[in-house]
């Protein structure tokens, strides 16, 4: 590496605060904060290093140093450690995890389908057969693991136990069951002991945030047939509302903007949702509602007032609407993608698509403005992109690897 490559790595690095620690980031939003684009996109990007990591659909997460990835390799799933400079090999670990499959859903990967959760030198995973485990980032050494695979007969899933966990003051909040019941708890993140549970309904496929909306810190996620919060002190069932898919396919991360949330699905199309409490109870109040955008599998990003995502009409389009009142300002054609995970980085959204290409476009509410495309995987790529400096790391169905713009446009 010469003189001039490793200072520009070195300024990549720290010039922009990219540890993606969770699900869709540090605030689970997609929003890449501090990204510093290029003076101009090149026409191709340059692959700096690649490394076979194994199927599945579960995002990388990263620290400063470190890559971490959960995958499959036939009945195991494998969690290994890379080297954010080169990609090397840092440690790899391997538990044993069959994973039966619904019938319907065969030609879908066998998973891993949650992304991992890296928090004060630990990292948790969950595996599609729901085996919580809490690894030692640093030695790959393994804390404390919890076995839920009993309670959760994944032949009635489509595609397993996908929820990604999420932390809040030291609890680590998960999700798993089936369609016939479930289990949401709040575990101590250092020792694994459980802290309260609450006892309903199915996971859904969806990811949940931890908000406070009248006055009280909650959890709000999608079941396998509802939109529920829960206080996130006790887990006590605050609000619920139907949330009703045919085959259960509630998958799309909810928005929080502006004190509401806002909620999207196939059947349901995407509405505003505002919750209040008075006089003991709480009670839950559509603000708006529009059933001509309907998001399948890609959660939505914000930035400022305007939400941008891809709606599952018309065989894929991307869009932007105005997330105060529902008002869509554009979208595109259609039959862009089967599915497509963005970020919202600075000026422009990076939108990675099934199919392995790379898009970027510049905010604009008015229209749909390309800036480039690329192709950055030959295989299927479901897992969401993280930006590392002056480049993306894309996990696709067979290896994990960083693309570099700055070496292409010659900085």
């Amino acid at each position: 590496m010469t003189l001039r490559r490793a200072v520009l790595l070195l300024a990549a690095t720290s010039g922009f605060a990219q540890e993606w620690t969770q699900w869709r980031g540090p605030n689970r939003d997609g929003v890449a904060a501090g990204f510093r684009a290029p003076a101009s996109w090149p026409a191709a990007l340059t692959r700096r290093w690649s490394v076979p990591a194994g199927s599945g659909y579960s995002s990388p997460v990263v620290s400063a140093t470190h890559i971490f990835a959960h995958t499959r390799e036939q009945d195991q799933e494998v969690v290994g450690a890379f080297e954010r400079a080169s990609g090397k090999l840092a440690w790899r670990k391997s538990y044993p995890a069959a994973f039966q499959k619904n019938k319907y859903a065969l030609s879908m990967g066998q998973g891993p389908f949650s992304t991992p959760l890296l928090q004060q030198g630990r990292l948790f995973t969950l595996g599609a057969t729901a085996i919580l485990s809490c690894w030692d980032a640093r030695t790959g050494g393994l804390l404390w693991r919890h076995d839920y695979s009993g309670a959760a007969d994944t032949s009635r899933l489509f595609t397993g136990t996908a929820m990604s966990p999420a932390i809040d003051e030291g609890r680590l909040l998960i999700h798993t069951g089936d369609d016939s019941k479930g289990v949401f708890r709040a575990l101590d993140a250092a020792t694994g002991t459980e802290r309260w549970r609450w006892e309903g309904d199915g996971p859904g496929y969806a990811s949940p945030l931890v908000v406070t909306l009248g006055g009280t810190r909650q959890i709000v996620t999608l079941t396998d047939r509802r939109a529920i919060g829960l206080a996130a002190a006790d887990g006590a069932l605050l609000w619920s509302i139907p949330f009703k898919d045919e085959w259960n396919e509630n998958i799309v991360t909810p928005v929080f903007h502006e004190g509401r949330l806002i909620f999207s699905g196939v059947r349901t199309g995407t509405f505003a949702l505002e919750i209040t409490r008075g006089a003991g109870a709480w009670t839950t109040k559509k603000t708006w509602d529009n059933s001509g955008i309907a998001m399948y599998m890609s959660s939505p990003v914000l930035d400022g007032p305007h939400l941008y995502g891809l709606s599952s009409r018309n065989k894929g389009q991307f869009f932007c609407l105005d997330a105060s009142t529902g008002r869509v300002l554009w979208t595109t054609t259609g039959r862009e993608t089967q599915n497509a995970s963005l970020v919202s980085a600075g000026e422009f959204l990076l939108l990675l698509t099934a199919e392995g290409e790379l898009i970027v476009t510049r905010k604009n509410p008015q229209r749909w403005v390309q800036v480039a495309r690329y192709t950055v995987s030959g295989s299927p790529a479901f897992a969401h992109p993280v930006l590392l400096g002056e480049g993306v790391l894309i996990k696709d169905d067979r290896a994990l690897s960083l693309w570099d713009w700055a070496a292409a446009s010659g900085r």
